[in-house]
């Protein structure tokens, strides 16, 4: 029994592998391509606007991304922050925003690309052709996670609790000392996700839009 449970932990780890860390990276990398557009080349001189995963790593937020995978609930994990100094900005407040809403952006766009990825691949190998074949279904399997795991960093990060994305996409809108304060709450950031994780409110609130979003996109590619 125990070597069935492992077995399958392991496959879960090796779908969900692709897919996540192209989804953590490339939000990295496009925070500091966007970052390098609006005047701020920090990311880009310390060799942050790379696909090679070494400079992006977190261990903590690996370590995360194996315990979730294997657990086979939801899916998550990150990388380390790209540096970003908005002193270099041209509009400090518009261009942080802009470089925010970058990363959830590529996930969206990810998650799409899975999609499509995955219908192709049904379109040219008919499933009731190719179930049998294990290379076919793992293919399957990886870009289903690619799908509901980009929608899940997505919306992940446009929550607005500081130091997500959603915090500063959000300050955009507040008056400029409201929004200070407001994202001066970032060192209790870690402990409010916590919090929200095992209440369940997480949970709650990203299931049904995570759920929902994969849901349309399938059905627009013609999955019923």
């Amino acid at each position: 029994m125990f070597d069935f449970d492992l077995h399958s932990a392991l496959r879960m780890l090796a779908v969900a592998l692709v897919p996540a860390m192209l989804g953590i990276i490339l939000h990295e990398v496009a925070h500091g391509w966007v970052a390098r557009l609006c005047g701020d080349h920090t990311a880009e001189s310390q060799g942050r606007l790379t696909l090679n995963p070494l400079p992006h790593i977190d261990p903590l937020g690996l370590a995360v991304f194996g315990l979730t995978s294997v657990a086979g609930s939801f899916v998550f994990g990150w990388a380390k922050p790209v540096p970003v100094d908005p002193r270099n900005f041209r509009d400090a407040k518009r261009d942080m925003a802009l470089v925010s809403i970058a990363g959830p952006a590529t996930n969206f766009l990810l998650a799409i690309a899975f999609g499509v990825l995955l219908w192709a691949i049904v379109r040219i190998f008919p499933y009731a052709e190719h179930s049998a074949n294990s290379v076919y279904n793992f293919a399957l399997q990886s870009c289903q996670a690619g799908v509901l795991i980009n929608f899940g960093l997505g919306w992940l990060n446009l929550m607005p609790v500081p130091p997500l994305d959603g915090s500063k996409i959000l300050a955009y809108f507040l008056p400029r000392d409201l929004a200070w304060r407001f994202l001066s709450w970032e060192r209790y950031g870690f402990v409010i996700f916590l919090l929200l994780l095992f209440t369940g409110i997480l949970g709650n609130i990203l299931g049904p839009l995570i759920r929902y979003s994969a849901i349309a996109l399938l059905s627009l590619l013609g999955f019923n």
